[in-house]
């Protein structure tokens, strides 16, 4: 396989498998070598073993070496680039380049003998070793994450009443101990397997309880209209929106590491139903994603809906106006380090506090302020509420004279 290298995409990374040097030389070139990972071929053993009739492609990857990184902006490109194809393999694509003569540019070749693009069941054997690979980089970046933010998840479950949460903790170390099985041996054994393959519904548990106190907290932002309560709550939001992000990450951490070990023994142990349980799990995290941004969504509306109730008081409360706007700013910049390491897209924006003096021009501002006054007044505490709607009525009145002069 002179010059010649296969291009492997599942949607989640891109591999690349040949002869190590021209495998590096291709990722080099392509400015991708720095971010890829080993893609260890050698896992693909037991399905040599159990696939009839590829013992020449067998030969021809394991005397090869294979490299995968995670399909970013860049490494799409290159799916576009060279056309890769759908096969029999569900939402798997492939094709091979190389270097034909003395062209130097990499081009598309017809698949030649020994290809692993001419044998579905190693197709499908290499897009299971890559889904544990776009695994381990998510657990990677959520670890990073975590370690960014400095919230100590473990001792918020450990700390909090529910028992069942306290459980999460000890879930970790098991999942921890398996991950380091799979790495020194290379397997997971019947041992290993037995003590975290029950381990799913705590990790589902702590993830509804998260998503749960998430739900609580955006109903009481939206029906909270005191601008006084609502800068209180929304700054124990800050810290407490990070600290159930963080909860969630550490599940989504944990089912990754548990989807590594399924896939890992399911190459071993039956790897003629791998390609299934691939598409399952995706499918499965493809629904976490997508309820955890849903919820994610409800809480930043109903965040938008405590900005509208700030903006509506800033001119008898502009020091508790500018609270809730920064407040809810540090949420939004903890939501958007959440979404980063999973993927999910994110594109808010920080808000901007109302300036007073726009909003004394503003006829529905002076409105809401001598109604909100009138109430004052209505309540026995007419004096402060004559003084606040004279300080308005003043600033509007200078408001109104600069626009004239400025007319």
């Amino acid at each position: 396989m002179d010059n010649r290298i296969q291009l492997i995409s599942d949607g989640d990374g891109l591999a690349v498998i040949g002869n190590p040097a021209d495998v590096e030389h291709f990722l080099a070139s392509k400015g991708l070598l720095s971010l890829s990972m080993d893609l260890r071929l050698r896992r693909l053993g037991p399905l040599l073993r159990a696939a009839a009739g590829v013992a020449e492609a067998g030969s021809a990857i394991t005397a090869n070496s294979g490299r995968w990184v995670k399909l970013t902006k860049e490494s799409a490109q290159l799916v576009k680039e060279f056309g890769l194809m759908e096969g029999k393999t569900p939402g798997v694509s492939y094709a091979m380049v190389g270097k034909p003569g003395s062209i130097s540019s990499w081009l598309k070749i017809a698949n030649g003998p020994g290809s692993l693009l001419t044998s579905p069941a190693m197709l499908a054997g290499a897009a299971g070793i890559m889904a544990q690979l776009a695994r381990q980089h998510e657990m990677s970046e959520i670890k990073s994450y975590l370690a960014r933010i400095d919230k100590k998840v473990d001792d918020l479950l450990r700390a909090h009443e529910d028992a069942e949460l306290g459980k999460v903790f000890g879930t970790t170390l098991d999942i921890e101990s398996a991950m380091n099985v799979l790495n020194r041996i290379g397997r997971v054994d019947d041992d290993t397997w037995s003590t975290v393959q029950a381990r799913t519904h705590t990790i589902t548990d702590a993830l509804g309880w998260a998503l749960g106190r998430l739900d609580a907290l955006a109903e009481g932002l939206e029906s909270t209209t005191r601008i006084g309560d609502l800068a209180r709550m929304t700054k124990e939001a800050e810290s407490r929106v990070e600290e159930l992000l963080a909860v969630v990450a550490r599940c989504f951490e944990l089912q990754d590491a548990l989807d590594v070990l399924r896939l890992a023994r399911m190459l071993d142990e039956s790897p003629n139903t791998l390609d299934g349980r691939r598409l399952v799990l995706k499918d499965d995290r493809q629904r976490r994603r997508e309820l955890v941004s849903q919820r994610i969504e409800y809480l930043m509306a109903r965040v938008d809906t405590a900005v509208g109730t700030a903006n509506a008081k800033v001119l008898l409360h502009p020091r508790a106006h500018r609270a809730v706007v920064g407040s809810i700013n540090q949420i939004g910049a903890a939501v958007a380090d959440f979404n980063r390491p999973l993927g999910i897209e994110s594109g808010r924006r920080s808000l901007e506090t109302t300036r007073w003096w726009d909003a004394a021009r503003d006829p529905a501002q002076l409105k809401h302020a001598g109604a909100e006054a009138g109430r004052i007044a209505a309540i026995g505490t007419g004096m402060a509420a004559a003084g606040a709607a004279a300080v308005l009525a003043g600033r509007a009145a200078l408001a109104s004279e600069e626009d004239d002069e400025q007319g």
